[in-house]
C-alpha cells in the first residue's frame, strides 16, 4: 500500500457516532467527489477502508443508501452510485440547498459551525479528492475539487483551522496544497490519523540527519583537499630549499620542520604537531612551515 492509502486507512478508523460529524465528513466526501448533482451522485475510490466506510457514514448521515455499490470484495476502483430523486432530494435538503434549483456548490458554513464538523468535512474532503505523496520521497498533500467556489471557501475553512494552503489549478480540478512537512503533520494530526503524521515527521527527521551527515562528509572531503593542497605546496618549497641551498643550511627547528613535512605528506599540520620531537604547538609548527616557504619564494629564479 501506499502513504496516501495508509492515512486513508487511518482516517476511516475513524468512530461515526455524531450524526453532526457524519453530515459534516459526507459533504466533504460529496463536495470533493467525482459526481455531485442534482440527477447523480458518483463516488469513485481505489481505497478498500474508504468504500467500506462510505455505506456506514451515509446511513447515519441521511438514512439511505446507495442505489449501487460495489461487492465487499471487489478489487480496484470501486465507484458508488445514488440516482434516485427521493434520496437526493433528501441529501440535499440536509445541506440547505435547492435540489430542484439552479445547482453551484458552496460550502454552507452552517453546516460546519462546530469545531468536530469542520474537522470532519476535511477528513471527507481529503477521503474523497486528496492524496499525499510518499514523505521519503518529497512534501505534498493535496485536496481537489472541480468546483471553484468550494476550493476557495474550503481555503476559509482551513484558515479558521490554523492551515494557510496554496492553491492551483490541473486538469479542470482547482487544488488547496501542502508543501511542508509540518504544516502535513499537522493536518493528518487535527483530522484524527496521528501515525501518518509521525511517519511525515520521521522522514522529516531521517532526511535532515542523511543530509546533515552529507554536509559533513563534503567538508571533510574539503578540508582533505586543503591539507592536500596546502602539504603540497610546502613539499614543493622544501625541495627548491633542499636544491638550491641544502637542508643541512638552515636553522635546527626548520630543518626538522622541513624533514617532519617531506617524511610525512599526507599529514595534516595537528598531525605533524603530534609527531615532532621535542614536542611543538601547532601555531609554531605552521610558523616554521611558513618561514620555509617564504625562505623558497625568496631563492632566485
Amino acid at each position: 500500500m501506499s502513504f496516501s492509502s495508509d492515512a486513508k486507512a487511518e482516517l476511516c478508523r475513524a468512530k461515526i457516532d455524531k450524526k453532526c460529524c457524519a453530515v459534516a465528513e459526507s459533504y466533504g466526501v460529496l463536495l470533493y467527489c467525482n459526481t455531485f448533482s442534482q440527477t447523480e451522485i458518483r463516488i469513485i475510490t481505489a481505497s478498500a477502508d474508504f468504500a467500506a466506510r462510505l455505506p456506514k457514514l451515509f446511513r447515519r448521515a441521511f438514512s439511505v443508501g446507495f442505489d449501487v455499490q460495489p461487492d465487499e470484495e471487489a478489487g480496484g476502483k470501486r465507484s458508488f452510485l445514488i440516482r434516485d430523486g427521493e434520496k437526493l432530494k433528501k441529501i440535499f435538503d440536509a445541506f440547505g440547498a435547492e435540489w430542484d434549483g439552479t445547482l453551484s456548490h458552496h460550502v454552507n458554513f452552517g453546516v460546519i459551525e462546530e469545531e468536530c464538523d469542520r474537522v470532519s468535512f476535511l477528513r471527507g474532503a481529503f477521503l474523497a479528492g486528496g492524496s499525499v505523496t510518499d514523505p521519503e520521497k518529497r512534501y505534498h498533500l493535496e485536496l481537489a475539487t472541480p468546483h471553484h467556489a468550494v476550493a476557495r471557501e474550503s481555503y476559509s475553512v482551513l484558515l479558521e483551522q490554523g492551515f494557510t494552503a496554496r492553491e492551483t489549478q490541473r486538469g479542470g480540478n482547482h487544488l488547496l496544497y501542502f508543501k511542508q512537512a509540518d504544516t502535513i503533520a499537522d493536518f493528518f494530526t487535527a483530522l484524527g490519523a496521528p501515525s501518518a503524521a509521525m511517519g511525515v515527521m520521521t522522514a522529516k527527521v531521517e532526511k535532515e540527519m542523511r543530509n546533515t551527515i552529507t554536509r559533513q562528509i563534503n567538508c571533510d572531503s574539503a578540508n582533505a583537499d586543503k591539507v592536500v593542497a596546502a602539504a603540497q605546496e610546502q613539499i614543493d618549497a622544501i625541495r627548491r630549499i633542499a636544491k638550491e641551498i641544502g637542508l643541512d643550511a638552515l636553522p635546527e627547528p626548520l630543518k626538522d620542520a622541513a624533514l617532519l613535512r617531506i617524511t610525512n605528506p599526507a599529514a595534516s599540520l595537528a598531525d605533524l604537531a603530534q609527531l615532532s620531537f621535542p614536542k611543538v604547538t601547532k601555531s609554531c609548527l605552521s610558523h616554521r612551515l611558513k618561514k620555509l616557504m617564504s625562505m623558497a619564494d625568496a631563492l632566485p629564479e
